[in-house]
């Protein structure tokens, strides 16, 4: 079992930067890629980034990629997420999410979820 809870978002304006965290309870942190997905009002839950067990490997979604980086801390259990030149169409609830041995862009293969934080990006 894992449970996770993110921290970090918030309104911020257009050009800004935020860093998201997710702090991860469990034995099996270590072992399973981790990832951030979003969900904007009216749309469909979408990946923005993954990271391998190891941190060795990470995977962006198009729409941020340059501008966004993912990491993580396995002494600390925590993922981040470093989210730079934010846009208003980046602005969603972002769920951090975990429980497999590999990344995936499909959200229904996920076992375990946050709670979900906002960022507002204003223009």
């Amino acid at each position: 079992q894992v449970v996770l809870v993110e921290s970090g978002g918030g309104l911020v304006q257009a050009g800004g930067s935020l860093r998201l965290s997710c702090a991860a309870s469990g034995r099996t942190f270590s072992s399973t890629a981790m990832g951030w997905f979003r969900q904007a009002p009216g749309k469909e839950r979408e990946f923005v980034a993954g990271i391998s067990w190891s941190g060795g490997s990470t995977y962006y979604a198009d729409s941020v990629k340059g501008r966004f980086t993912i990491s993580r801390d396995n002494a600390k259990n925590t993922v981040y997420l470093q989210m730079n030149s934010l846009k208003p169409e980046d602005t969603a609830v972002y769920y951090c999410v975990g429980g497999r041995s590999y990344v995936s862009v499909d959200p229904a293969t996920y076992d375990y979820w946050g709670q979900g934080t906002q960022v507002t990006v204003s223009s």
